[in-house]
């Protein structure tokens, strides 16, 4: 268990995190590689990358006949037709936000898609005004797993890293809040599994998002 430390803010992953976006996530890699290939390979192979920028995660399936680009460009056509009924969050994920603001906790959310979509996603589902900061995937020259895209959402708290925990369910998240000195707590109700996350060393796991609500009590000292 990670030692005691005061923390002032709570930075969140977005997709698999905050909302449930798998289904939509599947959804638009099946129509992408069925449009451009005429096959679609297992959904372990879609989800392996989910947690990065698209255009990183595209790279794996790009070809010397269609490009990264044009495959972001098939699957974001897709994805934003489809978008606002297919995301929802998860059980619990508003009422934990509600706490937390309450205890006085500081909020941002730190993802690998763009701003655009992810502030509007938020917005759909009401829960935007809970934050203070979206920092997107395309926002800074480096990306998760590197721990810029967290550090400058710390700073945007205007907080140090240190005074800030960072809640995620993959293992992109894990290696990026650790790498910028948040705490670290891994999301298990997300897309990957526990023991994907627990190689990273989270500082904590939870289970479901009310979990989170015991470590971090009114006066800000995390247990």
């Amino acid at each position: 268990m990670a030692a005691q430390r005061q923390i002032k803010g709570i930075l969140f992953d977005n997709d698999g995190t905050l909302v449930d976006t798998e289904s939509l996530i599947l959804s638009s890699f099946r129509h992408t590689l069925q449009t451009a290939f005429g096959k679609v390979p297992p959904d372990e192979e879609l989800l392996k990358k989910v947690g990065q920028p698209l255009s990183v995660q595209m790279e794996d399936f790009a070809t010397d006949e269609v490009s990264a680009d044009e495959l972001c460009k098939i699957y974001r056509e897709h994805n934003h037709r489809i978008h606002d009924g297919m995301i929802r969050l998860f059980p619990g994920i508003r009422e934990m936000l509600e706490e937390l603001r309450s205890r006085g906790y500081k909020m941002g959310v730190v993802t690998s898609k763009t701003r655009e979509l992810a502030s509007h996603g938020l917005n759909v589902l009401g829960v935007l005004p809970f934050f203070e900061c979206v920092v997107g995937g395309y926002d800074l020259p480096k990306h998760k797993p590197d721990p810029e895209p967290v550090i400058y959402g710390a700073e945007l708290l205007g907080l140090a890293p240190e005074e800030c925990a960072y809640v995620g369910d993959s293992p992109f998240d894990m290696q990026a809040g650790n790498g910028a000195g948040c705490l670290t707590i891994a999301a298990l109700w997300g897309m990957f599994s526990a023991s994907a996350l627990r190689a990273e060393h989270p500082d904590f796991e939870c289970s479901a998002p009310e979990d989170l609500l015991a470590l971090f009590p009114s006066d800000g000292s995390t247990h």
